[in-house]
């Protein structure tokens, strides 16, 4: 059935372009300001179909309260503008969001935990922002807020280009002022996985009930799988499981997923039955993880603002075959070291020459492999984390639109001399060799390839060396080691591959971030 609002001007301002999604009252709509130059904003209309004065109300209630948290807090979707349509339909406007769902990204695997501490506390955040309440006229203190429909489909998942990922929260078209003289709703309103016992009761909720449901979504973050499940989908299966079926553990959900006992404690803790045996606010769930925090997350954002600065590296002119491979005679006399296996491995070393040190990695491959890879688009970037052990990811990726991508990661430890020394030399002289060795002639250097580092790494791996010296190791370097591989492979490479595949020509490149 065609959409009779696509085409339609509201306010003689704003086009309706295509539908994007739909709200607990109205449908979201992509759309052009045009007083704005065509700037692209979400709309959301209030269903016709929803009748009254009172719905109207609560429409306008929503576009008030987001409107105030939109400017107070990040995390929550900025409104900008309110009105009616010609038929005396309300809409709002607010911020179009360009990115995905959390519940898209629990469909595709669970989060790694890094990534998972990252969003939780933006959705924290955005959360106290709304239990601290919102000014009304008449009404002598600020006017809390409880969402009562937090699950993944209502928070999305952006990318700023300053702050890195951003969690925004959705939809608080069902949210509650919490007012003395206000009556609360009988009715269930919510979503059935998600509500607290006593939103399935119809008792009165404060933003203990949000925090249920911000327990049993980051159960569902962390393993993909629901903590509870229901006989039938029905208000009287899910009540029975939310009133009476104690929450599976991780554990028991997948043995192989390893997550902190701190973790899974919140996160039972969350879903307990009586509110009062729940973290009692937001703020107390940020303070319990707090040592995550500064476990994993340091390294995890240092690795997200770079993996943001993929997309403006610039390309330097394409090499020629016959120039693709440089000899260097130093390098190409190299031995393999009898210390390290025959093996399809990675490794630094800082090379003695007449002219002092010169910056090597040497990896080992089959010969064919060695051979595919000669004109091929050469790409390295770094990530590092500090805590709980400073620790470096220096990776180069060979690419070819036949072959695809090699990847060449090794770990820098920059607590010692030799690590220190190479992050050293990388950000003085901005280039390195990558000399290539074939596992069934190991002994002799096969090839030489030459390799770039802009001028930003360079001044990061200046600014990583001189932290490092002073900065204390507060745990293993397996787990940073873990922590940086981790990054690598969920979220640096797929980043990587997009942008090798958008810039790549058959002649090669050497890229550099």
């Amino acid at each position: 059935m065609a959409d009779s609002n696509l085409g339609s001007k509201l306010a003689n301002r704003y086009e309706l372009l295509a539908p994007i999604g739909q709200g607990s009252m109205g449908r979201v709509y992509m759309a052009e300001d045009l007083l704005l130059g065509n700037v692209k904003v979400a709309i959301k209309l209030l269903s016709q179909a929803i009748p009254g004065e009172k719905m109207r109300d609560r429409f306008m209630q929503e576009a008030m309260t987001c409107a105030q948290l939109g400017q107070k807090s990040i995390h929550v979707v900025r409104v900008t503008d309110y009105g009616v349509n010609d038929d005396e339909v309300p809409f709002y406007v607010m911020e179009y969001l360009q990115g995905q769902s959390l519940s898209h990204l629990i469909d595709l695997q669970p989060l790694p935990i890094p990534r998972f501490l990252g969003l939780i506390r933006h959705i924290c955040l955005g959360l106290q922002t709304a239990h601290e309440g919102i000014i009304l006229k008449r009404q002598p203190k600020p006017v809390p807020i409880i969402h009562r429909d937090i699950k993944p489909s209502n928070i999305m998942i952006v990318q700023d280009p300053t702050l890195g990922e951003l969690a925004k929260i959705l939809d608080f078209g069902i949210a509650k002022l919490v007012q003395v003289d206000s009556d609360q709703t009988n009715c269930f309103m919510g979503t059935l996985a998600y509500a607290s016992p006593e939103q399935m009761e119809g008792h009165e909720l404060d933003r203990r009930s949000d925090i249920y449901s911000l327990g049993v979504m980051m159960f569902q973050m962390l393993t993909g799988h629901l903590p509870l499940r229901a006989s039938s989908h029905t208000f009287g299966g899910w009540y029975k499981v939310h009133q009476t079926q104690s929450p599976k553990r991780i554990s028991e959900v997948d043995s192989t997923i390893k997550i902190p006992k701190l973790l899974e404690d919140l996160v039972m803790g969350c879903m307990a039955k009586a509110p009062q045996s729940r973290p009692q606010t937001t703020q107390e769930i940020l303070q319990i993880l707090e040592p995550l925090q500064d476990r994993y997350i340091n390294g995890f954002r240092i690795s997200q603002r770079i993996s943001t600065t993929l997309t403006r590296v610039p390309v330097t002119r394409q090499p020629l075959a016959t120039e693709a491979i440089q000899t260097d005679p130093v390098c190409k006399l190299t031995v393999w070291p009898p210390t390290k296996p025959i093996a399809e491995i990675v490794f630094p070393h800082a090379l003695p020459t007449s002219h002092g040190a010169l910056a090597t990695l040497w990896a080992m491959m089959p010969e064919a492999e060695v051979n595919r890879r000669l004109v091929s688009t050469r790409y390295n970037t770094f990530i590092c984390t500090m805590t709980p052990h400073p620790m470096m990811l220096w990776l180069t990726v060979l690419y070819s639109g036949t072959h695809g991508a090699r990847w060449l990661p090794c770990y820098l430890d920059l607590k010692l001399a030799p690590g220190q020394d190479m992050a050293d030399l990388l950000s003085k002289t901005g280039t390195y060799k990558l000399l290539m060795f074939a596992l069934e002639n190991p002994r002799r250097c096969a090839h030489v390839l030459d390799c770039s580092v802009s001028a930003p790494q360079r001044s990061l791996l200046q600014e990583w060396a001189i932290n490092a010296r002073t900065r204390p190791s507060t745990g293993s370097t397996g787990i940073s080691r873990d922590l940086l591989r981790n990054e690598l492979q969920t979220n640096l490479k797929a980043k990587v591959l997009q942008r090798l595949e958008s810039i790549y020509v058959d002649t090669g490149s050497n890229l550099s971030d």
